[in-house]
């Protein structure tokens, strides 16, 4: 049966999410968005109020179109109880084996999910992105447009893995960095801060 879904977030991150929810045959009531007015449109569908609204929408899953971690967590606890919607694009590759994504992460086209791997709540897999065999995931991590994450990776809650960034197999990547884009991380990441080159260093 077709889930009825309300997208938080109206940006080009909401467009993409909202094109997942209709490959997949869903059916999507709109966005809610501090940034819009209500009665505007996107992509023709309407802009349904605030992110306050919410409860407005007792019958509706959610799906949070947001890129900065910190307010999609902020989000997820406020909206705790409602029922969240899981976006996998019908093109992407998601292995049967042994993989667990948890609830409101997003996976767009052509990203692939590997055997064992473990993905937390609000994470992103952005198109074309590879999390492969083994890796864990902590909640609202973000894995960029074609970013690499080879076997058995672990990246803690809200990293941002950059455009094109590779992390190296049998590599841990702490709680709250940033990977800048084309960056290869090749050793554990211990501290969080931004990291950016080809292997990365820290920069303040």
């Amino acid at each position: 049966m077709a889930q009825k879904v309300i997208i938080i977030g109206a940006s080009g991150h909401g467009k993409v999410i909202a094109d997942i929810v209709l490959e997949s045959g869903d059916d999507l009531l709109g966005f809610l968005d501090d940034g819009k007015e209500p009665g505007d449109t996107v992509l023709g569908f309407p802009v349904l109020g605030r992110v306050a609204d919410y409860a407005r929408y007792p019958e509706a899953a959610f799906v949070i179109a947001i890129g900065s971690a910190a307010v999609r967590e902020r989000i997820a606890k406020t909206l705790d109880g409602v029922r969240w919607y899981t976006a996998i694009h019908p093109r992407a590759q998601i292995s049967r084996l042994n993989v667990e994504i948890g609830a409101g992460t997003v996976v767009m086209a052509n990203a692939v999910v590997n055997p064992g791997a473990r993905i937390g709540k609000h994470c992103i897999l952005n198109t074309a992105s590879v999390v492969e065999h083994d890796n864990r995931l902590d909640d609202y991590v973000h894995v960029s447009v074609g970013a690499k994450l080879a076997g058995t990776v672990s990246v803690g809650a809200r990293t941002w893995i950059g455009i094109g960034a590779v992390v190296s197999n049998n590599v841990t990547v702490c709680a709250d960095c940033m990977i800048g884009a084309g960056a290869v991380v090749v050793r554990a990441v211990k501290e969080p801060g931004t990291y950016v080159g080809v292997p990365v260093k820290k920069i303040k």
